[in-house]
């Protein structure tokens, strides 16, 4: 009893439409729903938004749209676990059942592989897990590069630590933002991300680009036509 979620609110300001702005010949939010499409995981993938032309494009592609997302929670300001519980909420009135576990996939994250959702649903499945979040390895080690702003001016230099190199400092990582995964009980009664038990699944470095702006954009299109190119051989 896996749902998926897809959430893709109209009204980005870094990259405009980005969410049905064609990327390497398909909108954007294609690629999210294809990746569910393709793990065999999901019966129902549910798209919130507040666009009816996301909705649109959506539905062409397979995505389920059954209620309009509400304007408090489309702002730049909302918090992301909020929207998807409440898809989750309508998703259970909508099909008159209950979901064990939520997989949320980020619309603007469309390196992800179908293989990377089903192993990162192994993962949470293989261990006493609330929930899951995926990473990268950091590509700057905050223990060797880490400068702080201070409150009262100027910077503090002094806090990357003493290793002398950096191969022996603790490894670190950067969240991708691009899989979420919940059972339903944590979904209902939090709102963070980082708990006890919350699993870590780690992705390829080129994962690590999302959609934020039109530097974003060149970038993951650049590396989509790569991916597809090499797939072709």
């Amino acid at each position: 009893m896996i749902l998926c979620t897809i959430c893709a609110r109209g009204g980005s300001k870094g990259v405009k439409n980005k969410n049905i702005r064609k990327i390497d010949g398909l909108e954007l939010i294609a690629y999210s729903i294809l990746q569910a499409k393709e793990s065999g995981l999901f019966e129902h993938i549910v798209i919130s938004t507040d666009s009816d032309e996301i909705a649109n494009v959506a539905t062409k592609y397979g995505g389920e749209v059954f209620f309009k997302r509400e304007a408090a929670m489309s702002s730049d300001s909302a918090a992301k676990v909020p929207v998807i519980r409440d898809a989750l909420l309508r998703s259970e009135e909508h099909f008159k059942r209950q979901f064990d576990t939520l997989i949320d996939l980020d619309a603007t994250a469309p390196l992800r592989t179908s293989e990377d959702i089903k192993k990162a649903y192994a993962l949470f499945k293989s261990g006493d897990y609330e929930n899951l979040i995926t990473a990268v390895p950091a590509r700057r080690n905050p223990y060797f590069n880490l400068i702080e702003e201070l409150k009262e001016g100027g910077f503090d230099t002094s806090k990357p630590c003493s290793f002398v190199c950096r191969q022996e400092a603790p490894k670190c990582y950067d969240m991708n933002a691009s899989i979420y995964i919940f059972n339903r009980e944590r979904l209902l009664k939090q709102d963070d991300v980082f708990g006890t038990k919350t699993a870590l699944y780690v992705m390829s470095e080129e994962s690590a680009f999302d959609i934020d702006s039109e530097l974003d954009f060149k970038i993951v299109e650049f590396l989509l036509k790569e991916r597809r190119l090499n797939a072709k051989g």
